[in-house]
């Protein structure tokens, strides 16, 4: 995995693991990787993995089963959805909008855009 310098490597990393259980990769109620095969894997310090994990547990995605592993929660892909949207809304929708006015791009522009991209 390639890591972006603009963004610490533990939410990167829970980035990766979110997309994995959206895209099916990981299904609720399975076993993800351990702790250190996810940081052998990634060539990442151990105790990294550790806060993305506990990252994702405190959000409700994941769910530890001691002596076990982590699990995925049930219902986790739309818990995932939901933070993303809302990340989205409050954070890049703005910037996007901001950027929008700045180069003087109308809304039809980017309503056209988006239904050519669609088609």
């Amino acid at each position: 995995m390639d890591f972006k310098e603009n963004k610490p490597i533990y939410l990167q990393i829970v980035d990766k693991i979110c997309g994995d259980i959206v895209s099916g990769v990981y299904q609720p109620e399975t076993r993800i990787p351990s702790v250190r095969e996810y940081a052998a894997n990634l060539e990442v310090n151990a105790n990294t993995v550790v806060r993305s994990f506990d990252f994702l547990q405190n959000k409700g995605i994941i769910y530890n089963k001691r002596g076990l592993g982590y699990f995925v929660v049930e219902g986790a892909p739309g818990i995932i959805l939901e933070m993303r949207r809302e990340i989205f809304m409050k954070e890049q929708l703005n910037e996007f909008f901001n950027e929008i006015d700045m180069l003087n791009i109308s809304i039809n522009e980017i309503v056209d855009l988006y239904n050519k991209r669609n088609k």
